[in-house]
């Protein structure tokens, strides 16, 4: 695989990696050819397994490399790594109060971010939509870092982000596509939608590789920036509506395995 990806310039690397994650969203999405509604139980587990996947991505694939990075090229690394952090914090709250949206553990009447008249399928899929934003970006921000030379980055564990985001995608896809194929949507429409919340990945992979590499000293940033934008969906949604079924046991079971798998990823193969 590494061999593979070797021949090809970072950029072009991204594009097949979040393609890859956009991929598994879809395979996610196609559950609901088979399968009308998803115990509660599950889906808090799911969305923890998401959550933990994404809280351990955020250190190892990109806080840790972005402070060697910052205190290599001569940055405080903690004031580096603070700003990209609470910035990537930030631009994600902007966003969720600015686009309407909803959130799946929610019920149908909870919406987010300015009254719209939007269907409920489109308001779930920008909220998973949400989610993809810092995915992408990470996962292109990390191949970036890898060209840069970054001696903590490698493409293995490049790699094994974008496999670790595939990993919390998959369930991301059926928790869009098989609650709305059980409000009555036809199972061949509920899978576009489930699948478009994806495809936003590649774009923000692509842009995010192409950023690092034009402008290589806010790379040390562009890493702490993604962390605080993926930590924020982390908090601000996985959590939160994982737990809201009352499921906290399976929810924070889901948390540990989705930790402990990506950080296995990442520490054995990158």
């Amino acid at each position: 695989m590494v061999a593979f990806f070797e021949r090809f310039d970072p950029t072009i690397q991204a594009l097949f990696a979040t393609l890859f994650t956009w991929g598994v969203t879809a395979l996610g999405s196609a559950l609901v050819f088979f399968f009308k509604t998803i115990h509660k139980k599950v889906f808090d587990t799911m969305l923890g397994f998401a959550a933990g996947v994404m809280i351990a991505a955020s250190f190892w694939s990109l806080i840790s490399p972005g402070i060697d990075l910052a205190e290599e090229m001569g940055f405080n690394p903690w004031l580096m790594a603070a700003m990209g952090f609470m910035s990537g914090g930030l631009f994600l709250f902007i966003v969720d109060k600015t686009l309407p949206h909803m959130h799946l553990g929610l019920g149908p009447k909870v919406k987010e971010g300015p009254k719209t008249s939007w269907q409920r399928s489109v308001l779930l899929v920008l909220a998973i939509t949400l989610h993809n934003i810092p995915e992408g970006l990470a996962v292109g921000v990390a191949f970036g870092a890898v060209a840069a030379g970054i001696e903590s980055s490698s493409l293995m564990g490049a790699i094994a982000l974008a496999i670790g985001i595939g990993l919390q995608n998959f369930p991301e896809g059926a928790a869009v596509s098989i609650p709305l194929r059980r409000e009555g949507m036809s199972r061949t429409k509920a899978f576009l939608y489930g699948q478009a919340s994806g495809i936003v990945e590649p774009i923000a992979g692509v842009l995010g590789a192409l950023l690092v590499l034009s402008m290589r000293s806010i790379l040390p940033f562009a890493l702490c920036f993604a962390a605080g934008a993926m930590i924020y969906v982390v908090v601000e949604e996985l959590i939160p509506e994982a737990q809201s079924n009352n499921n906290s046991d399976y929810a924070t079971m889901g948390v540990m395995v989705g930790f402990t798998i990506m950080m296995i990823l990442d520490v054995a193969l990158g």
